[in-house]
């Protein structure tokens, strides 16, 4: 038994070398940083859960932390599958990419192209991005889009819209980076398109009811200390996000981690400024909520401006995303944006994509390079934005056909955690049944009433 034992450890170990001896030319600095931005980055979709989750009602927490949570598992197999081959494979065309990289094959023992970094680690890394892009479009829906529902959207969204955007931006020979549009990070593909679609996908359900969405007390942000621990920690994981986009340990990432803090240290300054000047306050959600957009102004420039630059970007974000969290704003007559997504990532994503445009060193408007790249930036964000609502639209009508897509209105104003997960965040809440809590194992024996028991009655 030993003696097997040795042999298989010997096999193991002699394998091992084979594949790191593969891969000539890894630099382990650069590799161990991208691997630690992956984690940062990753860690980003709960922390997204928390600041979602503490903005709605206690009776929906549950369900809303669940749609950034799913998307953990439901994109990592999508993104394994089909979704990165289409993202970054060689496509006969500059809108696509093609199969080969489908089920991650031929991925093992090469160097992704132009980095010292395993192709897989970059697989890996991109999957993060598009995981918690799947995430930011709940925020628009939570509270009445059936969860089953949700899930299906996102299976054909990623492949359909996400993964061609992002091939059009990051793509070998995507039409976008050929065009010579700077976008370090994902402003474009992460933020503008999955608002976008939030937000067609918000107008698409329809509006919440008219009793739940008035400024009862059931219906306020219940948990406010949840949404500063959300945004502490997309704050924290933003580290990763930007600064890992340079796919290496050296001076490009370095530059992209300070002015990632010093977006969002002006964004979150300039924002408690703006509030206390329109609403005579100070509040917590103001601040971080500021810091966010701050975040996301400067993710397409994090690489290619200077500090000074950034800080300017995170208060010029900040004062014309601003105004978009109004109610007053054109869209909310159609669309009910529950959580805000479209402004934050929507509109700041397209405002950061064209300050890029003006920032950056190389090209940039203020740096002598003329109106060439401005023009860049505003093309390839207005083509992400009508393709990503024509998308988003085209699969929502088709899953209709096929499914319902929105719940009962009775549980609507009931909440969705007991409904559709059978679950409730808070069983000492005066709204809590006064038998005692259900441990799992009796709630499988037992379920109580769940999304698809109820599927025929709406």
């Amino acid at each position: 038994r030993n003696s097997g034992h040795s042999l298989w450890r010997s096999w193991f170990l002699a394998s091992g070398v084979q594949f790191v001896m593969a891969i000539e030319g890894l630099d382990t600095g650069d590799t161990a940083w991208v691997m630690t931005s992956s984690a940062l980055v990753l860690l980003m979709t709960p922390g997204l859960a928390f600041f979602y989750g503490g903005l709605v009602s206690s009776t929906n927490v549950l369900n809303t932390m669940m749609m950034s949570i799913t998307s953990m598992g439901v994109t990592s197999l999508i993104w394994m599958a089909v979704g990165f081959s289409i993202a970054f494979g060689e496509g006969p065309t500059a809108f696509t990419g093609d199969f080969r990289f489908a089920g991650l094959q031929g991925l093992e023992t090469q160097l992704w192209p132009g980095t010292t970094i395993p192709a897989l680690l970059f697989m890996v890394f991109q999957l993060t991005f598009a995981i918690i892009g799947v995430a930011i479009i709940s925020g628009s829906v939570v509270g009445r889009m059936r969860f089953s529902a949700y899930v299906m959207f996102s299976v054909f969204w990623l492949p359909l819209v996400y993964a061609p955007v992002c091939h059009w931006v990051w793509g070998p020979g995507g039409w976008i980076d050929e065009m010579g549009a700077k976008d370090f990070a994902g402003g474009t593909v992460v933020h503008e398109c999955t608002a976008v679609s939030a937000l067609v996908l918000a107008l698409c359900v329809g509006k919440r009811r008219q009793d739940v969405a008035t400024e009862g007390q059931a219906q306020q942000a219940h948990n406010i200390p949840f949404v500063v621990l959300g945004a502490a920690i997309l704050w924290f994981g933003w580290s990763g996000f930007n600064g890992g986009s340079a796919l290496a340990a050296d001076e490009v990432a370095a530059l992209a981690l300070v002015n990632t803090y010093m977006s969002a240290g002006a964004a979150l300054v300039a924002w408690m400024c703006l509030e206390r000047a329109f609403a005579k306050r100070y509040s917590a959600t103001g601040a971080v909520t500021g810091a966010v957009v701050g975040l996301v102004v400067v993710t397409p420039a994090a690489g290619f401006v200077t500090p000074l630059g950034a800080a300017a970007i995170g208060v010029l974000g900040c004062a014309l995303v601003f105004p978009c969290f109004r109610p007053s704003c054109f869209w909310a007559k159609w669309a009910d944006d529950t959580l805000d997504a479209f402004p934050c990532h929507g509109v700041g994503g397209f405002v950061g994509t064209v300050l890029t445009g003006l920032f950056a060193t190389e090209g940039g408007l203020f740096y002598g390079g003329g109106f060439k790249l401005v023009g860049v930036q505003l093309l390839a964000a207005m083509a992400t934005a009508l393709y990503s609502a024509v998308g988003t639209l085209l699969i929502y009508s088709g899953l209709r056909l096929f499914m319902t897509m929105r719940v009962h209105e009775d549980h609507e104003l009931q909440g969705l955690d007991t409904v559709h997960h059978g679950e409730q965040a808070y069983y000492a809440h005066p709204s809590a049944p006064s038998s005692p809590m259900k441990t799992y194992q009796e709630r499988l024996v037992e379920p109580e009433t769940s999304e698809e028991s109820t599927e025929e009655e709406e």
